[in-house]
């Protein structure tokens, strides 16, 4: 299309239209919308004056806690009065999710303007979605000059649209099977796609220490000459109860009780990861122990983290959780399955949906197999068919149905559970905004 051609302009709803319909998106349609190299990124951050070049940041990457980690991190950031850039995706329920600034989202009038203003490289290149958000939220950090932005890789990272920065810390959480259609199907070659992150002379934190994915990381390191630091080796987190956590550094107590405003049996891993990215960046950054403690006691205040071991009802309980893969799922239903054994709750009802693109038999080994299961498609092009799903699951060992939506799902678990039930949501991001 010509460069000349005259746009009219578009209300907010129209410009999320035109996002969602006119260009690829790994979130509705999967791989086809993945792009294998940063030509795309980098023509649309050289078309709006490549504002990733004007503002300090920190890269997060992993299989699973990258989301949680970032959000910490923007949260101590925000404690100590710095001025927090926050990019996450996918998003939940609302697109202005993924551009955060002190915890507010990106506003209407800016990506109506953003867009606007980039449709002539729009229409010329044709960038995924994910190109053209990552390039917004540069924009918007950038404008907004920001003292900090915490950047979360959307999928791997050396082809990563994010992977076009130069941060003051690399970090990377963990390495598990998923994305193996992209990514590669053992952890080295999944490691090295993660890897892809660090930059010459740029430190890294790895959060977990892992005998196939850590001489990846270190080989890496010793070329771009990075210092490196595996978490793990020096952080030692024990959940005290929900929401508080005796932190142990080098064997030593550090915290007696720290309190974090985010549940889950996986946290305690992000926990060590961020107090050790925390602790370099306090030698460059006006960071302090306070606001560490400070920021991560307020964590969804600072910044709207949601989604990610959230109770949304009561008598019955309800617990919505992001986990989408055979680690994140098998570690959320250890502390669940402890809680059925300890009498917590009397029976356990299990809505779940996948998408379409995961290895959904390895995630159903994690599923408890004295649960009733309520099964839905997410109403997303990727979603897995309920039915397929179903046969999958009874396959594994699990009872349960399967229903035409989410919603629909989580009504009849709800109309099944007597109040001393526990109704859990989990398997995919996409199922769990459905009902948030």
């Amino acid at each position: 299309m010509p460069s000349s051609f005259i746009f009219y302009t578009m209300t907010y709803q129209e410009t999320l239209d035109y996002l969602f319909s006119r260009l690829p998106m790994y979130q509705r349609i999967g791989a086809a919308a993945y792009k294998n190299d940063l030509t795309n990124t980098l023509a649309l951050l050289e078309h709006i004056g490549n504002p990733h070049r004007n503002f300090l940041s920190v890269h997060i990457a992993g299989t699973n806690g990258k989301g949680s980690t970032s959000h910490m991190l923007a949260a101590i950031c925000q404690s100590a009065g710095l001025k927090t850039g926050l990019y996450v995706s996918p998003h939940y329920k609302d697109f202005r999710e993924r551009i955060k600034l002190n915890g507010a989202y990106i506003s209407r009038s800016t990506v109506v303007s953003f867009v606007e203003k980039t449709r002539d490289v729009i229409e010329n290149i044709q960038p995924s979605f994910f190109e053209l958000c990552v390039a917004m939220a540069f924009d918007h950090f950038a404008k907004e000059k920001v003292d900090v932005a915490i950047v979360e890789t959307g999928l791997g990272g050396r082809l990563d649209s994010t992977n076009v920065i130069t941060p003051l810390l690399s970090v990377i959480t963990n390495i598990s099977y998923d994305h193996m259609d992209l990514l590669g199907n053992t952890l080295p070659l999944i490691a090295g796609e993660k890897a892809g992150i660090i930059k010459p002379g740029v430190p890294v934190v790895i959060g977990e220490t892992h005998p196939e994915s850590a001489p990846v990381f270190l080989r890496k390191a010793a070329e771009t000459g990075s210092d490196i630091v595996f978490a793990d080796t020096n952080y030692h987190v024990e959940p005290l109860e929900e929401g508080a956590y005796r932190v142990f550094f080098q064997n030593k107590t550090h915290y007696e009780r720290l309190a974090v405003d985010a549940g889950g049996p996986y946290q305690q891993h992000n926990i060590a990861t961020t107090l050790q990215a925390a602790e370099w960046l306090k030698t460059i950054l006006p960071i302090s122990d306070a606001n560490i403690t400070d920021g991560l006691a307020n964590l969804r205040a600072y910044t709207r983290f949601m989604g990610r071991w959230q109770w949304i009802g009561r008598k019955p309980d309800i617990l919505c959780d992001s986990a989408h893969n055979e680690a994140g799922i098998a570690l959320a239903f250890s502390t669940i399955n402890q809680w059925m054994t300890t009498g917590r709750y009397q029976n356990l009802h299990v809505v779940c949906g996948f998408v379409n693109d995961k290895d959904v038999q390895k995630a159903l080994t994690a599923f408890p197999r004295d649960a009733t299961y309520y099964i839905a498609k997410a109403n997303i092009p990727r979603g897995l068919d309920a039915t397929i799903l179903l046969q999958q699951a009874k396959e594994a060992g699990l009872k349960g149905r399967a229903y035409v939506s989410v919603r629909s799902a989580l009504a009849a678990a709800k109309r099944a559970a007597e109040t001393d039930d526990l109704i859990v949501v989990i398997g995919s991001i996409f199922v769990v905004a459905e009902v948030l």
